[in-house]
C-alpha cells in the first residue's frame, strides 16, 4: 500500500530494527501517556516514532508486522482492566485489543501513501490521518471513543476549550500537528547517529518534502491560537447557581453472576448513604446505574393475564400490577425530601414479547415516579449479543442464554425538576461524543436545552483499575463539547462534578460513608468500654477521607462508600460543535477514505495490466 516509484527508492530498505524500535517506542509511550501512569506530556511525543516511519522514503523491512504486534502489546496492556469483571470478559478484552491495534499500521500506511505517492506534506497528512483514524474508531463496530490523543491533555484546561468548536478531535489535531513538527525537524544525522537509521539512508531522510520550517510555524501558530481561544472562552463563562445535587456512591464489585442475595444489602447501603446526603438538603439525589436492585415491571395497557403469561412465562401475571416498586421509590423520595434519579432495570411486557431495559427514572417527593429513560447505546456482549439474528449460534460462545439482552431505548429523555432540565446518560454513553452531541442538539432544537447532564454508571466491574480514571477523563470532554456541566454517580467511583470548562471540581461536601457507618457501629457496640470506644472513634476519624483526591497521592478516591454534594454551576455559553457536528473529524475521515480508495483503484489497475500482459492472456 505504501510503495513508491522505483526511481525514488534505489537503496535497499532500512533494516527491520528500524521498524521494531519505532513501533515499540510508540506503544510504550502511548501506554505511559494514559492511566495508570497518566504522564500526559508524553501525548506530545508518542506519535513521533510513527511519523518518523512515515517520513522515510523507503519503508523498513517488516514495517507493518512490527507496528501491529507492538500496538497489540500496548493495547492489551492499556485495556487489561476489561478482564477484571469476569473470566468471560477475557475474550472480549483480547478481541478489542486486536481490533484497536489495527489502527496503528493503518495510520502509518495511509500517511505514507499520502506523502510519498500523492505528494501531500507530512505536516498535513499526519494530523489529518490521525483524526480520521480516531473518527473511524469512534464509529465503527459500535464505536470505541477512548484513548484519544487529546484526552492526554485533560489537565490543560485552556487547550481543551477548542472542543466546543470541533469536539475532542480538535485537541487531538493540535497535539498531532505539534508531534509532526517535532518528527520532521529531528535532524536526520541524529537518527543515523543513534543507530536507528543506516548511514546510506541519510539523504532520503533529509528530503525537503518534509517542509520542517512551514510545519513548525503552523504548529506553533495553531497552538497559540487555540490556547488564546481557550483563555478567551473561559473568560466568557458566567456560571450561575443551579440545583444542589448529591451523588450517592456505593462500593459493590460487579460480575456477570449477580448475587440475588446481595440486592437487599445494596439497596440498604444506598438508602443509608441517601440519609447522609439529606443532611445537606439537596434538590436532587442521584444513585448509580442499576443500584436499585428490584426491577420495575410495566405492561402495555389492556393486556390480559393470558397475554402476560405468553410474553413473560416466568413472571406471574399479578406481579405486573404490583405497585410495590413504585411505592418504594416514592417513599425514598418522600423520605429524602428531594427528587431522585435512580438507575434500575425496567422490564416491559408487550403482546407476544418481553423487553428488558437499562433505565434511569426520575422520582419526585410529591408525585412519585414521573419520568424514565431507557439506555440508547448498549455495550456489545455486556448488554447484548451482536449479530444474533444472522448468527444465532453466537450465544454459545458466551455465558448468556439465547434470549439474553438489554433492549435499546427509543429516544433520549430530558427530566424536568422545578426549573431545571436534567439529561440522563447511562454507563459508557458519556464516552460517545457524537451520541451526546446529537442528544443535546435535539433537545436544544426542542427548546429543552439541558442544564445538567446526569451520568449513572456502574464501574464496579473493574475493581478500582485505571478504567475508572480513563472513563472520568473521557467524560469530561463531553462537558466542554456541549458547554453543559455533568454530574457522575458511579458505583465504586469515581463520582464527580464536571463544569462546562471540563474541570473536575472538588465538591463542596465529600462525605466518607465508610467512616460514618463505622462510627455508628462503634457507638452501638455494647462490647466496648468507654476507653476502647474512644480509641476506635479516634482511629476512624484519622482515616476519614474528606476530599475527592487523596492528599498524599493526588489520585482520585475510589472503592469507597461516599456522598458528594455541590451546587452545580450552570453554563450560559453555546457550543458550535453541538450546532454543526463532526464536519471536521468527518472531513479528515473522508480524506483518509479517498486515499484508501485511490490506492485500491491503482492496485486494481496494476493487477489488470499484469493479467493482460501474462503469457496465458
Amino acid at each position: 500500500m505504501a510503495s513508491v516509484p522505483q526511481s525514488e527508492s534505489p537503496l535497499p530498505p532500512p533494516p527491520a530494527r528500524t521498524a521494531w524500535w519505532a513501533a515499540m517506542a510508540a506503544a510504550t509511550l502511548t501506554w505511559a501517556a494514559f492511566f495508570p501512569l497518566d504522564w500526559g506530556m508524553l501525548g506530545w511525543i508518542y506519535p513521533v516514532p510513527l511519523l518518523l516511519l512515515a517520513r522515510l522514503t523507503t519503508p523498513p523491512r517488516h514495517l507493518y508486522r512490527a507496528l501491529y504486534l507492538a500496538a497489540l502489546a500496548g493495547t492489551t496492556a492499556s485495556l487489561q482492566w476489561m478482564r477484571l469483571g469476569d473470566t468471560w470478559m477475557i475474550p472480549a478484552w483480547l478481541a478489542l485489543s486486536a481490533y484497536t491495534a489495527t489502527y496503528v499500521p493503518l495510520f502509518v500506511a495511509i500517511t505514507r501513501v499520502a506523502v510519498h505517492r500523492y505528494r501531500v506534506p507530512l505536516g498535513i497528512a499526519g494530523p489529518v490521518t490521525w483524526i480520521g483514524a480516531e473518527f473511524a474508531r469512534a464509529h465503527l463496530l459500535t464505536g470505541f471513543a477512548w484513548y484519544f490523543l487529546g484526552h492526554t491533555q485533560y489537565r490543560w484546561t485552556e487547550l481543551i476549550q477548542v472542543s466546543d468548536l470541533v469536539g475532542a478531535y480538535g485537541v487531538s489535531f493540535v497535539v498531532a500537528l505539534c508531534a509532526t513538527a517535532l518528527a520532521v525537524t529531528l535532524p536526520a544525522r541524529w537518527l543515523v547517529g543513534s543507530g536507528w537509521l543506516p548511514t546510506q539512508h541519510l539523504q532520503q531522510a533529509t528530503s525537503n518534502r518534509n517542509r520542517p520550517r512551514a510545519t513548525t510555524v503552523a504548529a506553533l501558530s495553531l497552538l497559540g491560537l487555540v490556547v488564546a481561544y481557550g483563555v478567551s472562552r473561559r473568560g466568557q463563562s458566567e456560571f450561575t447557581a443551579g440545583p444542589r445535587i448529591a451523588l450517592v456512591q456505593g462500593n459493590f464489585l460487579s460480575s456477570l453472576k449477580h448475587d440475588p442475595a446481595a440486592r437487599g444489602r445494596i439497596v440498604a447501603i444506598h438508602r443509608r448513604l441517601t440519609g447522609l446526603a439529606v443532611r445537606e438538603q439537596p434538590d436532587v439525589i442521584v444513585w448509580p446505574e442499576t443500584m436499585f436492585r428490584w426491577p420495575l415491571l410495566e405492561s402495555a395497557e389492556g393486556m390480559t393475564d393470558e397475554q402476560l403469561r405468553q410474553a413473560a412465562p416466568r413472571v406471574p401475571p399479578q406481579e405486573w400490577k404490583n405497585p410495590l416498586v413504585r411505592e418504594l421509590l416514592g417513599d425514598l423520595a418522600s423520605e429524602a425530601g428531594a427528587a431522585l434519579v435512580v438507575g434500575l432495570e425496567r422490564i416491559e411486557a408487550e403482546p407476544r414479547q418481553m423487553k428488558t431495559f437499562n433505565s434511569a427514572v426520575l422520582v419526585r417527593p410529591d408525585t412519585g415516579l414521573v419520568g424514565r429513560y431507557d439506555k440508547l447505546h448498549r455495550v456489545p456482549f455486556g448488554e447484548y449479543i451482536p449479530l444474533t439474528d444472522l448468527l444465532p449460534w453466537l450465544h454459545h460462545l458466551t455465558p448468556f442464554p439465547a434470549d439474553y439482552g438489554v433492549a435499546a431505548g427509543n429516544a433520549a429523555t430530558v427530566f424536568r425538576h422545578r426549573s431545571w432540565q436534567l439529561l440522563p446518560l447511562i454507563c459508557f454513553e458519556d464516552t460517545v461524543p457524537h451520541l451526546v452531541r446529537s442528544i443535546v442538539s435535539r433537545a436544544d432544537q426542542q427548546q429543552r436545552r439541558p442544564d445538567v447532564m446526569v451520568n449513572l454508571t456502574n464501574d464496579g466491574w473493574f475493581h478500582g483499575s485505571s478504567e475508572l480514571d480513563q472513563h472520568l477523563v473521557t467524560a469530561a470532554f463531553r462537558s466542554v463539547e456541549c458547554r453543559t456541566p455533568m454530574v457522575r454517580a458511579v458505583n465504586t467511583g469515581i463520582s464527580a462534578i464536571i463544569d462546562g470548562d471540563g474541570v473536575i471540581r472538588e465538591p463542596e461536601m465529600f462525605i466518607d460513608g465508610d467512616a460514618e457507618m463505622a462510627r455508628e457501629q462503634a457507638l452501638r457496640d455494647e462490647s466496648l468500654d468507654r476507653e476502647a470506644r474512644e480509641a476506635r472513634l479516634e482511629m476512624i476519624e484519622a482515616a476519614r477521607r474528606t476530599s475527592l483526591q487523596n492528599p498524599r497521592t493526588g489520585r482520585w478516591q475510589r472503592q469507597l462508600n461516599a456522598v458528594l454534594v455541590d451546587v452545580i454551576p450552570l453554563d450560559n455559553r453555546r457550543s458550535i460543535y453541538v450546532a454543526t457536528g463532526d464536519w471536521f473529524a468527518g472531513g479528515c475521515g473522508l480524506a483518509c477514505l479517498i486515499v484508501i480508495l485511490a490506492t485500491a483503484a491503482r492496485l486494481c489497475r496494476r493487477r489488470d495490466k499484469s493479467v493482460a500482459g501474462s503469457p496465458d492472456s
